[in-house]
């Protein structure tokens, strides 16, 4: 029987991002929508930035959701049957979807943005700062 990945004695309190990654892991199973990731290279008014495009054709800006929930982003869409319609032939169905991403600490949502039937939604880890803390030894005789 496989053991879990975070299951080990030198990784202590990781008891949340195992949670998390079994969640996203379910999530992904669905393949729809489909979507890329990108990394734009840093430039000289940002530093590099990842960009997710999902293709949403047929959603519109009221129907999409984007928000941050315990470390994922996460992405709905919600499209409602109009019962007004009648069809002869119906190939495209109202359809709804939910897609998360887990995000490394410190990772930012710049924003997002519909066009054309693709949201991309950009995000940034700002540098960290290098911090070097020296500790002092203390000899005991």
């Amino acid at each position: 029987m496989p053991r879990p990945p975070l299951n080990s004695p030198f990784l202590l309190g990781f008891d949340e991002i195992e949670r998390a990654l079994d969640r996203v892991t379910r999530s992904a199973a669905d393949g729809y929508p489909p979507y890329n990731i990108e990394r734009l290279p840093r430039n000289e008014t940002h530093p590099e930035r990842l960009r997710i495009v999902l293709a949403v054709a047929g959603f519109t800006r009221d129907q999409l959701d984007v928000s941050v929930e315990e470390n994922q982003l996460v992405i709905r869409g919600r499209q409602a049957d109009d019962r007004e319609r009648h069809f002869l032939h119906r190939g495209i169905a109202a359809r709804q979807f939910q897609r998360a991403f887990l995000l490394a600490e410190g990772m930012q949502v710049l924003g997002a943005d519909l066009v054309n039937g693709l949201l991309s939604v950009e995000l940034v880890r700002p540098e960290p700062e290098r911090i070097v803390k020296k500790i002092d030894i203390i000899a005991r005789d």
